[in-house]
């Protein structure tokens, strides 16, 4: 039973097919990023967005004021693998629906978890700084995306994730974690390339973005009294294997959502089962 004393067999299943059509699959690998709508129904969200919620609150472990943060703190409530925690957070984080669509995107014959995480950005949060995911993931394939799902109405004050288009073909380009150095040179680094950016503006519960995980982005704060709650997921392809940490925060990956696993690896330990095959 889920910590929230919901029977996780009473939410629904979210098994049944979304159809990605062979121009969306061009477009997100061409672009690195792609906006999918009505991916969940606004009665799935509101099931979830409880649970979720309610997980999130329990496992929270931030208790700074904002103006206490650094950039990075400010910029959102991170909770993670809430799946392993609360059966009802891992019926929607191991769902068949979105791992398909994850896998069809890529092209791939089937995908993992690496893990999930809910991304709340409190009223009067700070931005997210541009950034790449994989910097942050000891990984040696290309074939990683993350789907990023609000569970609440989204305006276009706060917004989606801004996304340079294309950087995903660029593969590694910084040794850079979060923070206010990389927001200064990723975005030095944007306009020296050309790089066009774009921002997919308000977005409704249900709907969701999938970045892959060398795409540049970042996100803008939220200027409203309302919380925006969003819940990720981060895929794999079933094959990645484990590389040797290059920086401090790989080497934290490996530990954490790695566990027990050594540079040669699959990248399959017990925290990171296969969600969908073909």
């Amino acid at each position: 039973m889920s910590d929230t004393q919901t029977a996780p067999d009473l939410l629904p299943e979210l098994s049944d097919e979304y159809k990605v059509a062979a121009d969306m699959r061009e477009n997100y690998q061409r672009d690195g990023h792609i906006l999918l709508r009505g991916l969940a129904t606004a009665d799935e969200v509101a099931a979830y967005r409880q649970v979720i919620t309610s997980a999130a609150q329990r496992y929270n472990t931030e208790t700074r004021s904002i103006e206490q943060r650094d950039t990075y703190g400010k910029a959102f409530l991170q909770i993670m693998n809430l799946w392993t925690k609360d059966a009802c957070v891992k019926r929607f984080a191991l769902a068949r629906r979105f791992a398909k669509v994850a896998a069809d995107l890529m092209g791939v014959e089937a995908v993992r978890i690496y893990h999930d995480q809910a991304l709340y950005k409190e009223p009067g949060g700070g931005p997210t700084p541009f950034h790449q995911d994989q910097y942050y993931w000891p990984l040696d394939t290309d074939k990683t995306i993350t789907m990023w799902m609000p569970l609440v109405p989204i305006s276009e004050e706060v917004g989606s994730m801004t996304f340079a288009t294309g950087s995903h073909r660029l593969g590694y380009l910084a040794t850079l974690p979060i923070s206010d150095e990389s927001e200064a040179e990723f975005r030095k680094y944007i306009a020296a390339r050309g790089l066009k950016t774009h921002t997919y503006g308000a977005m409704s519960p249900g709907d969701a973005t999938f970045h892959a995980g060398w795409t540049l982005h970042g996100a803008a704060g939220n200027p409203t009294h309302v919380m925006r709650e969003v819940m990720t997921v981060i895929y794999m392809a079933s094959d990645a294997r484990v590389i040797e940490p290059d920086n401090p925060n790989r080497k934290a990956d490996l530990e954490t959502w790695l566990p027990g696993l050594k540079p040669g690896d699959p990248a399959a330990s017990e925290l990171n089962p296969v969600i969908w095959r073909k």
